[in-house]
């Protein structure tokens, strides 16, 4: 049952991170990221919300390792807790932070309980 987990939740991740990697304008859209003068905001789009997740995934499955597999779990609990900060000091829509963050939690959950360390 954890391998099917892992395997699962790491390509889920990889796929989320495929759309910030491959299609930086749309991830920007739907994160209501508006461009400016400059596309470093793309470049930043396809190595934060993208490469880095693509590769942690990637590198989980290869690695094959509890660590590994529980490290992209802390990662997106990490990501779970900015947004619920930012529900209390930001106020951005409500709607896209709970569907957001609730991938990030159901994420993070099912990587941690299913890699204790």
């Amino acid at each position: 049952m954890t391998d099917i987990v892992n395997i699962t939740a790491s390509l889920l991740t990889i796929a989320f991170g495929l759309f910030g990697f491959v299609a930086p304008r749309y991830t920007a859209a739907a994160l209501d990221l508006a461009p400016t003068t400059s596309t470093m905001g793309l470049s930043e789009m396809r190595a934060s919300v993208g490469g880095l997740f693509v590769v942690a995934g990637l590198a989980a499955l290869w690695l094959d390792d509890p660590v590994a597999y529980a490290m992209i779990g802390f990662a997106f609990l990490g990501a779970a807790i900015g947004r619920g900060l930012s529900l209390i000091f930001d106020d951005p829509p409500r709607r896209k932070v709970l569907v957001f963050g609730g991938i990030e939690v159901a994420l993070a959950v099912a990587f941690l309980l299913a890699n204790p360390i």
